[in-house]
C-alpha cells in the first residue's frame, strides 16, 4: 500500500480545511516559515480513499471481539462522540477566559464531583493525559505530602503482578521500588509485605482487582499495614471497570487514585489515544493537587490553585473532549447503570472463563472479576506451540488477540477481558474458536504456527523490525 506522500500529484488540493482567519499582516516575520512545508498534495477523493484503505487494515471494537486484558476495550456509545463534537465544546479556545467558558468549567467540575463519589475520594484534577501520567501525578502528590512534613521517605512498595507502568512511574517520580511477591492465590503475600515496609516507605501502589483478575481478600489489612508504617496508599484505577458503583477505593483504605476515562468510562483508546487519567485524592492530599482544579463559586465556575500545589502537569485542563465523553457516559447510565455495567463485566468474564477452561488451564482457580488469565505452559510442552501462536490463530477467526505474556508471573499467559458490552452469543463464539484452536494444536500444530493467513501482514520478524526499521523520508 502506498503512503499518502506517494499519492496525488503536484498542484492538487482540497477545500475541506478552514480558511485562514488571521490577517497575514498580524503574523510577525519571525513566526513565518522560510519554505513551504513538505505536505502531500492530494485531492479530496484521494484523501478519502487513502484513509478508507487504512481503516480496512486495522481492527477495532466496532469490527469484532476485542478481549485485550487489562485494557477494557468496551464499546463507546455514539452519543458520547456526538456530545463531544458539539460546536461549543469542539471549538472552544483554551485562552478565551473563564467568563466565556462556564459550560466547559461546569463539565470539569461535574466530572471531578462524580469521580470522587465513585472512588470515595474528596477532590480531583482532570489534568493528567492518561493512566501512566496519572500515576506520576499521584506519586508526585505523595512525594510533596511527605516533604511538607519533613519526612524523608523514598520507597514505593509494588506487588510483582503490577502493571509495568507502576514501577516506571515510581522511578520517574524519584522513588526506589520495593517489589513484593504474590502468593499462590495471586494476591499480595501479607507476610512478605510486612517485611518490606519500614521508615523509608512512602507508599504502596496496588491494583485491585489485580492483574490476575482477583479481588484481594486482604485489602483492608494491606492498606492498614502501609498506614501503620507511615505511608500512603495509591490505587491504580486501571481495573475500576470491575468495581465501579459496587465498592470504592477510598473505603478500602486508599488515599489517592488515578482513573482511566478512556477505559472505564467508554472512550476508545486503541492506537495510543485519546486518553485521560484524572487523579482523585483524600482531603489530606487535596492541597497538593495540580494547579487548575475546577471549583464552584457564587458567580459560577472557576479554576483554582491549591495552596501547596505541585504545579501543572499538563497544559490547560487536560484532554477536555475525553472528559465530555465520560460525563455523557455517566449521565446515560446513572448510578444504577454504572453498578450494573461492573456486575455484567464480571459476569461475562466468569462465563467466558468457564467455557474456555473446558480446554485451557487457568492461572488462578475460582471466581474471577472482570478478567482472567490462562497459562498455556502445558499446551506448549505438549505441542511446542506458544501463547503467541494461539493469539495469532484468533486473528484468522475474526477476533483481536487477548493480552499476551502478562502478568509476568504467569508463564505463557493470555489475559482475557470481555467487558460488559459483549453478548452471550459472542462469548460462546469466542469460546468455540478457542476450543477449535486447542484441538487443532493437538492434531495439526503446523497450521496454528502458520497463522494468521487471512491478514495483509502475517508474522513479521519483530526483532529485525525493531533493530532495522524501514523508514522513508519525504
Amino acid at each position: 500500500m502506498k503512503t499518502i506522500f506517494e499519492t496525488g500529484a503536484r498542484g492538487r488540493g482540497l477545500d475541506i480545511l478552514p480558511k485562514l482567519d488571521v490577517p497575514e499582516a498580524a503574523i510577525p516575520d519571525s513566526m513565518k516559515r522560510a519554505s513551504a512545508p513538505r505536505l502531500p498534495q492530494v485531492s479530496e477523493v484521494e484523501l478519502s480513499r487513502h484513509y478508507s484503505r487504512l481503516e480496512k487494515r486495522s481492527f477495532g471494537v466496532n469490527d469484532g471481539f476485542y478481549p485485550l486484558g487489562s485494557c477494557t476495550m468496551k464499546y463507546n456509545p455514539a452519543i458520547d462522540e456526538e456530545m463531544a463534537s458539539l460546536t461549543n465544546f469542539a471549538s472552544v479556545h483554551p485562552l478565551q477566559g473563564e467568563k466565556y467558558s462556564q459550560g466547559c468549567l461546569e463539565i470539569l467540575y461535574t466530572a471531578q464531583k462524580w469521580l470522587c463519589e465513585i472512588t470515595g475520594m474528596d477532590m480531583a484534577t482532570m489534568q493528567p493525559a492518561a493512566g501512566a501520567h496519572g500515576e506520576f501525578t499521584g506519586l508526585a502528590i505523595i512525594k510533596a505530602y511527605h516533604a511538607s512534613r519533613g519526612d524523608c521517605r523514598d520507597e514505593i512498595v509494588i506487588p510483582d503482578s503490577a502493571h509495568g507502568t507502576n514501577p516506571a512511574s515510581a522511578s520517574m517520580a524519584g522513588f526506589k521500588v520495593v517489589s513484593v511477591k504474590s502468593g499462590e492465590d495471586g494476591c499480595v503475600d501479607v507476610e512478605a509485605l510486612k517485611k518490606a515496609v519500614g521508615p523509608k516507605t512512602a507508599g504502596l501502589m496496588l491494583t485491585n482487582p489485580n492483574t490476575l483478575g482477583v479481588f484481594d481478600r486482604n485489602i483492608s489489612e494491606i492498606t492498614r499495614i502501609i498506614h501503620d508504617a507511615g505511608g500512603l496508599n495509591y490505587y491504580d484505577g486501571a481495573n475500576l471497570n470491575a468495581i465501579a458503583g459496587v465498592v470504592k477505593p477510598g473505603d478500602m483504605g486508599f488515599d489517592v487514585t488515578h482513573l482511566n476515562l478512556h477505559k472505564t468510562f467508554a472512550t476508545p483508546h486503541g492506537g495510543g489515544g485519546p486518553g485521560s487519567g484524572p487523579v482523585a485524592v483524600k482531603t489530606l492530599l487535596a492541597d497538593f493537587l495540580p494547579d487548575g482544579v475546577a471549583v464552584k463559586t457564587a458567580d459560577g465556575y472557576a479554576l483554582s490553585r491549591p495552596g501547596r500545589s505541585i504545579g501543572r502537569v499538563r497544559s490547560f485542563c487536560g484532554n477536555f473532549s475525553v472528559v465530555v465523553k465520560a460525563v455523557c457516559y455517566m449521565l446515560s447510565l446513572g448510578g444504577d447503570g454504572i453498578r450494573e455495567a461492573s456486575q455484567v463485566a464480571v459476569l461475562n468474564a466468569n462465563y467466558l472463563k468457564k467455557l474456555v477452561c473446558e480446554r485451557y488451564e487457568s492461572a488462578v482457580d475460582g471466581i474471577c472479576m472482570h478478567e482472567f488469565v490462562l497459562t498455556l505452559e502445558g499446551l506448549k510442552k505438549e505441542t511446542g506451540l506458544s501463547a503467541l501462536d494461539v493469539a495469532k490463530a484468533l486473528i484468522d477467526r475474526g477476533m483481536h488477540p487477548p493480552t499476551m505474556y502478562f502478568p509476568l508471573i504467569v508463564h505463557e499467559a493470555l489475559m482475557f477481558e470481555p467487558t460488559e458490552t459483549e453478548s452471550p452469543e459472542m462469548l460462546e463464539y469466542a469460546s468455540k474458536m478457542m476450543k477449535e484452536i486447542y484441538d487443532k494444536a493437538l492434531s495439526d500444530p503446523d497450521s496454528i504456527h502458520r497463522a494468521p493467513t487471512k491478514t495483509v501482514i502475517g508474522r513479521p520478524d519483530e526483532v529485525e523490525a525493531a533493530r532495522n526499521p524501514v523508514i522513508k523520508f519525504y
